[in-house]
């Protein structure tokens, strides 16, 4: 018995896990593990980690050797948690891997669709600049940041950080509070108040039954047309088909996703193919600079060498 990877593809081959730091015990990587084939792969493993292979109750039923699981991510919501408590299986994350490389994107998104940096390159490509009776294009708005007000819907480390870049851009920042909370906390906003006045919203939430869909139908229409939505959290938090919606009538002025609520999407997916100017999509990587990914991989391996030291480390169960 020993330890298995199920979805090593999930990483950059550069990336290095320190599988030294573990005592020697046997390590096998598996760059994808499809479904049917999870409990093959796993069978025989004492210790298990997952990026995204989901471990439903009826797999970790089936696995009686099964010590520890490793997710290789802040979010566990592709493992059955209860049933791995029941069943004496430890269940560990990761945090905070990616406290400089979510917010990045996040901006990166954000300004790219702010400034119509993808129309500009798309129209210098076909030569409207060459054909501009003046020395410049002005085909599209470009708007600053600087005194826009950024909502920020999660208050944990990626939206903290989130806030501190938008205040170093100028921007007036907006912590919302719960949706459903009987008491407002300090420094937070009702979340109805920074659906209503935020230029910008941007989610840090993990998906749960309560998350679900917390952004939909009544959410988007209480929010200003001239308003961008960012999620670089997970995809079922946004009504995709709401949010379609908005987007095409103009109801919001944007949205920049780096998640789907499902991944990967097939080509027809409609937020994939609609091809809209008010609409950047990325291919969930604002998790996945380098530095994010090595760091990653340290704390799994750390996780792991704490488990067979007796140690309580990121545990979840």
């Amino acid at each position: 018995m020993g330890i298995v990877f199920l979805d090593r593809g999930t990483f950059l081959p550069s990336v290095r896990f320190a599988a030294s730091d573990i005592g020697g015990r046997p390590w096998r990587d598996y760059l994808y593990s499809p479904p049917e084939r999870v409990l093959e792969h796993a069978r025989d493993a004492e210790v298990l980690v997952t990026n995204k292979v989901r471990l439903p109750a009826e797999l970790i039923t089936a696995l009686p050797q099964l010590r520890l699981i490793v997710c290789a991510a802040t979010g566990v919501d592709n493992v059955d948690v209860e049933v791995a408590r029941g069943r004496g299986v430890v269940v560990c994350n990761v945090r905070g891997y990616a406290a400089h490389s979510v917010p990045e994107h996040a901006f990166a998104m954000l300004l790219a669709l702010r400034r119509n940096l993808l129309r500009y390159r798309q129209a210098l490509e076909n030569g409207e600049w060459a054909r501009s009776p003046i020395f410049c294009l002005l085909t599209w708005p470009n708007e600053d940041l600087y005194g826009s007000t950024l909502g920020v819907i999660g208050g944990g480390a990626l939206g903290q950080a989130v806030a501190r870049i938008g205040q170093a851009f100028g921007m007036n920042v907006l912590l919302a509070e719960r949706r459903d909370a009987v008491a407002i906390r300090p420094q937070r906003v009702p979340f109805d108040r920074v659906l209503a006045d935020s230029d910008v919203i941007s989610l840090h939430l993990p998906l749960t039954p309560q998350t679900r869909n917390l952004i939909g139908v009544t959410e988007l229409a209480a929010m200003k047309r001239n308003a961008i939505l960012i999620n670089t959290a997970r995809g079922g938090i946004i009504d995709e088909a709401a949010l379609l919606a908005a987007l095409r009538d103009g109801r919001i002025a944007g949205a920049c996703l780096d998640v789907l609520a499902t991944e990967p999407p097939g080509a027809d997916h409609p937020l994939v193919s609609a091809r809209l100017p008010n609409l950047l999509v990325t291919p969930h990587i604002a998790w996945a600079s380098r530095q994010a990914q090595q760091y990653l991989a340290d704390e799994v391996v750390a996780n792991i060498a704490a488990f067979f030291r007796g140690e309580t480390r990121n545990r979840v169960t």
